[in-house]
């Protein structure tokens, strides 16, 4: 009696669909296809971002802005007018103050602040040479002594006298440069132009304006 002999055979897919060799090879290309695709995209969106972060940087931290410089609030210590003579002096205490609002501190040389009725000189403080921290305010504290001594005769400080409101102007100017991220150095110009208005019956300020 013959022996029965059972012969294995391979599993079909259940699709009845052999993939063949030449399709494994498209499919890894098309794998790789794929995964530099998405390269690409993630180093363009890289670059995106570094352009608007760049560009952010550039409008907001490395550009340089003109700092302000103002008079702080006036304590008045003495004021005296006589329209008859005619003639005024005034003591007083205040601060310069220097804004900066820039990423990096502001150097500034010496200077004055003159102080003066209708564009003549009735006083004048110094300013010393100093720094204003970055996106701060630099305070110096000054006293002032203002008198009609050098006006002249034909002024009309008589006229404001008697109207009970004595009003002066402040004007300085700075030079020096803000500093950016230790490398980079640009000159500005700071200047302070204030107008100052005195009640002349209370001794005291009756408004304070600077631009």
């Amino acid at each position: 009696m013959a022996e029965k002999t059972n012969q294995a055979y391979p599993l079909a897919p259940a699709n009845g669909y052999t993939r063949s060799d030449g399709e494994s090879l498209v499919s890894e290309d098309e794998l790789k296809r794929q995964k530099r695709m998405k390269l690409f995209m993630y180093i363009g969106i890289f670059i995106v971002v570094q352009i608007i972060v760049m560009t952010v940087f550039g409008l907001t931290v490395m550009k340089v802005k003109t700092p302000k410089v103002i008079l702080g609030e006036i304590n008045v210590q003495s004021l005296n007018s006589v329209p008859a003579t005619p003639s005024f002096d005034t003591s007083f205490t205040t601060q310069i103050r220097v804004k900066n609002t820039n990423w990096g501190p502001y150097k500034f040389d010496a200077s004055i602040a003159t102080f003066m009725y209708q564009g003549v000189a009735v006083g004048q403080v110094s300013i010393p040479k100093s720094k204003a921290g970055m996106r701060s305010t630099k305070k110096i504290s000054v006293s002032v002594i203002l008198n009609t001594d050098a006006l002249p005769s034909s002024s009309t400080i008589g006229t404001e006298l008697n109207s009970g409101i004595l009003t002066l102007t402040s004007q300085a100017k700075l030079t020096g440069k803000v500093e950016l991220m230790l490398i980079m150095k640009k000159k500005k110009s700071a200047t302070m132009d204030c107008t100052i208005a005195f009640d002349l019956s209370t001794k005291t300020v009756k408004s304070l304006q600077c631009k």
